[in-house]
């Protein structure tokens, strides 16, 4: 993976923390969504929707390692 300095930066790090949780709460609305859907290409799509976030998330949890789970899903005190 290629991450630049910037990408690094505290404010890169709140920035990536804040679009994370948004992936968390994105994923949450589409598993819902699935859930009521009943036709299977649909479904399929959705699953590989919530399959690129999920990456997406894996890349930003590679990209900052010393943040830890607790505080990517924002259970910090």
């Amino acid at each position: 993976m290629d991450v630049k300095d910037e990408d690094k930066s505290e404010e890169s790090r709140k920035n990536h923390m804040v679009y994370y949780r948004s992936l968390i709460n994105t994923i949450k609305e589409i598993k819902e969504e699935k859930h009521m859907e009943k036709e299977n290409a649909i479904k399929e799509h959705l699953d590989k929707r919530i399959e690129a976030m999920e990456k997406d998330q894996k890349r930003l949890r590679e990209m900052f390692p010393d943040i830890t789970e607790e505080e990517w899903n924002g259970n910090t005190k």
